[in-house]
């Protein structure tokens, strides 16, 4: 059964670290682009960062400003978001997915930022 399994987050204070990990099954997980992506309520979901099959690639959205960082590890079939430096309006419920090709969507695991 195709499936993500999000998780890593939760309260943390503004220039705070979180480390969200990304567990996927039912696919063959090193043959896709993965990629990060974040939703608050009333807005659509958006991109966040992505990484290639083989984790050589990485790209990030503009607005992060280096901040995070995204990893895989094809041996476990996992994708983390490393997050530094986080702000109030990062706030939001976090989700992976496949970068073509999209999958159900898992729960998300939700970030909250604020002191």
């Amino acid at each position: 059964q195709v499936q993500f399994v999000e998780s890593g987050g939760g309260l943390v204070q503004p220039g705070g670290s979180l480390r969200l990990s990304c567990a996927a099954s039912g696919f063959t997980f090193s043959d896709y682009a993965m990629g990060w992506y974040r939703q608050t309520p009333g807005t659509e979901r958006e991109f966040i960062a992505r990484i290639g099959s083989t984790g050589t690639s990485r790209y990030y959205a503009d607005f992060l400003n280096g901040r995070f960082t995204i990893s895989r590890d094809n041996g476990k079939n996992t994708v983390d978001l490393q997050m530094n430096n986080l702000n109030p309006s990062d706030t939001a419920i976090y989700y992976c997915n496949r970068v073509t090709t999209k999958l159900p969507w898992g729960q998300g695991t939700q970030v909250t930022v604020s002191s």
